[in-house]
């Protein structure tokens, strides 16, 4: 394949058009997500050919390929779905791959299609080889998940501590980690003593759990079980068989939706107020973007930031924004998610007094606006 032709297999278009794009589409889209761990050949190729293919369908979305498999997050208009199937099932390494359908599927979630080719499909920060990941933990329907949790088996979350915090199994274990590697090594630490235990695992839609469960036997956990299919498929088979949702509060999806609701309970609070709230939003600072638990009282006050410097950042004419942001490191680079809300909450109680101090939170400012700024 030539240069000229690689380069046009990926999205040309800016955040605004493709916004316009799907505003102007007629039908409706729904959202869904599948994975299957197995060995592909030639991921590069397979990626431009899986492009070419799924763009056709108006396929947007986020897919990881690697050797050792597919991840994908996809949405596509309800009228596609059949070809789509079709087209999946057609490769023998795909075939039959269950296909996970969000809870709340039909909300915009995507607006491009972007496939890479990566060297794992979740970045777990092993060593390849360091234990067999095809030994996992036993496959549990939601009904099955409910009865071991009932006897008293130890639920373990496999999600990050960002995405925990809006919604939960009752009782769970909830790792502090910010990152999947985190999350294994804590797990592993905290529950030293109870390999002889019975330890449940949950994640979104089950990959996570896949490569979780294979390390906690390696690591000498006779009985580990994991919930098939995850949160996403546990929500529709309580709906549809009638059974005691035991998950409580919003499940956290890596989309435009942010969240879904799961239960109408609320498990979190503000991490700027402290009111009972579970919208998790991202700060619109750019050179900060971390995520954060947010009431709407508060977004108004502080204009969808995280703090009073980001807010006044956040206002200042677009030209001025990006010579204050030019060198510096993005804060979600070096971490994704606010993890301490009193250490935020005191944060923004000594900016307030500052601002109302000085009249700024950023002297650096003044030669800044003072000498004259070209648009980006």
């Amino acid at each position: 394949m030539s240069a000229a032709r690689d380069h046009n297999l990926r999205n040309l278009l800016a955040p605004e058009q493709l916004r316009a794009r799907l505003e102007r589409e007629s039908g409706e889209r729904i959202t869904l997500s599948f994975y299957r761990y197995v060995l592909l050949h030639e991921v590069v190729a397979l990626r431009n050919e899986l492009y070419t293919e799924w763009e056709a369908l108006s396929v947007l979305g986020r897919v990881y390929l690697a050797g050792e498999g597919i991840n994908a997050q996809i949405s596509l208009p309800t009228s596609n779905v059949e070809r789509f199937r079709k087209l999946v099932d057609d490769r023998p390494e795909f075939r039959g791959v269950p296909f996970k359908i969000a809870v709340d599927g039909t909300a915009a979630s995507f607006l491009k299609l972007t496939i890479k080719a990566k060297k794992k499909l979740v970045a777990d920060g092993l060593t390849d080889g360091a234990f067999d990941v095809t030994n996992v933990g036993e496959h549990l329907t939601a009904s099955a998940f409910n009865d071991r949790m009932a006897a008293g088996a130890t639920v373990v979350d496999m999600r990050n501590n960002y995405e925990s915090v809006i919604g939960h199994f009752e009782g769970a274990l909830l790792p502090k980690a910010d990152k999947f590697h985190g999350a294994l090594k804590e797990v592993v630490e905290r529950l030293a003593g109870q390999q002889a235990e019975p330890v449940l695992l949950y994640c979104t839609g089950g990959i996570r759990c896949e490569k979780a469960s294979a390390y906690l036997k390696h690591h000498g956990f006779s009985n580990v079980g994991q919930l098939h299919g995850g949160i996403i498929d546990y929500a529709h088979q309580v709906k549809r068989e009638g059974l005691d949702n035991r998950f409580k509060g919003r499940n956290f999806v890596f989309d435009g939706r942010m969240a879904e609701r799961i239960s109408e309970d609320v498990v979190s609070t503000c991490m700027q107020c402290g009111v009972v709230s579970d919208r998790i939003a991202n700060c619109l600072e750019e050179s900060c973007n971390l995520l954060l638990v947010q009431c709407e009282a508060c977004a108004t006050k502080y204009n969808d930031c995280c703090s009073p410097s980001c807010r006044e950042i956040h206002q200042l004419p677009g030209a001025v924004q990006h010579a204050w942001r030019k060198g510096r490191v993005t804060r979600s680079t070096l971490t994704k998610a606010i993890s301490d809300p009193d250490e935020l909450r005191q944060r923004i109680r000594e900016e307030e007094e500052l601002l109302a101090l000085n009249g700024t939170l950023h002297p650096e400012l003044t030669s800044i606006t003072s000498r004259p700024i070209s648009a980006p």
